[in-house]
């Protein structure tokens, strides 16, 4: 699904314009990625909780030149799919 596709589901669902179901999706996920840059979780119950995982030092290889080098820490957005999410999925 596109994010068009997703904004004409969300304004059918919804019973409002396709300029307000857009409004609404990138308002949602503009709060979600401030909450996210802050290093708050989001959790939307019956959904699933967005959050930052830290990735540690690693040692990886140069695909160019086949050296290895040591990859720095870094953070990555991670989310977890909550119960309710998971059962319709899996009926």
């Amino acid at each position: 699904m596109t994010k068009t596709e997703l904004i004409n589901s969300i304004a059918e669902k919804a019973g409002c314009t396709k300029k307000d179901a857009a409004a609404a999706l990138e308002a949602t996920v503009a709060v979600i990625n401030e909450s996210l840059e802050k290093g708050e979780k989001v959790s939307i119950t019956g959904f699933g909780t967005f959050e930052i995982r830290e990735r540690g030092e690693k040692t990886c290889i140069n695909p160019r030149t086949k050296k290895k080098m040591v990859c720095p820490p870094s953070k990555a957005p991670a989310f977890k799919a909550g119960r309710a999410l998971k059962e319709a999925v899996n009926k």
